[in-house]
């Protein structure tokens, strides 16, 4: 993949596409692995917190080696911009180049519990606008990926960001994923520059409502939850 361009949308816009980032077979797979109890920590049904419809479950650790695998590997890509954001606001943490010892500052803080997470949606569900906030430690840009085939496996259901730049309304963005297609994002704010300096949008996403068929998602949030 072309990083250096990449990173300039994730810059200039707040997200970027990574297209096939995995095959079909391998979203297959991770799709069936919602089935295995025994592979996650916790079960959210979001009608019962009213954060939508639909459910997710996060992984345990151990993670699956793909998933801890492309947990590291793009946290190593995502780095170098997530360190020139907190430079670009002026705030004094820097990010470390590898993935597992900003997990051990995660650990250090209190924030033990691993984030990774699988969602699925069916018919009539949707996911509403949020922030995916765990504790004080935040990296700020994850990643979702698409498990399933628009138009063959699910109809509706599309990604979406918002964009609140102060004084002004909301921008909304729709991301058009393929399976096997990935969307890297802000998970709460980015830096922007303006006519009297640097400023924070606030961002937030989502997924609009499931038409027909089911959805399945794989989540990857870098830092833990306390």
């Amino acid at each position: 993949m072309d990083w250096t361009r990449l990173l300039d949308e994730v810059d200039d816009r707040g997200c970027a596409l990574l297209e096939r980032l995995l095959d079909a077979d391998t979203c297959r797979a991770l799709a069936a692995l919602y089935q295995e109890d025994g592979l996650f920590r916790s079960r959210v049904v979001m009608t019962r917190h009213g954060f939508g419809r639909g459910e997710y479950k996060y992984f345990a650790y151990p993670l699956p080696a793909l998933i801890d695998g492309l947990r590291s590997v793009l946290y190593a890509q995502l780095a170098p911009l997530a360190n020139r954001w907190q430079e670009a606001l002026g705030l004094p943490e820097r990010f470390p180049a590898d993935h597992p010892a900003f997990v051990r500052r995660c650990h250090a803080a209190g924030q033990r519990r691993p984030t990774p997470l699988l969602l699925q949606y069916g018919p009539g569900d949707y996911n509403c606008l949020h922030q995916d906030l765990y504790g004080e430690q935040v990296f700020p840009l994850q990643v979702a990926v698409l498990l399933s085939e628009p138009g063959r496996d699910f109809s509706g259901g599309e990604f979406v960001l918002t964009e609140q730049r102060p004084r002004l309304q909301s921008r909304p963005e729709v991301v058009p994923l393929r399976q096997g297609d990935a969307v890297v994002f802000a998970v709460h704010h980015r830096p922007v520059p303006g006519s009297r300096g640097t400023y924070r949008v606030m961002m937030r996403h989502g997924v609009s409502r499931l038409r027909s068929g089911q959805r399945h998602t794989l989540g990857l949030i870098f830092h833990d939850a306390s």
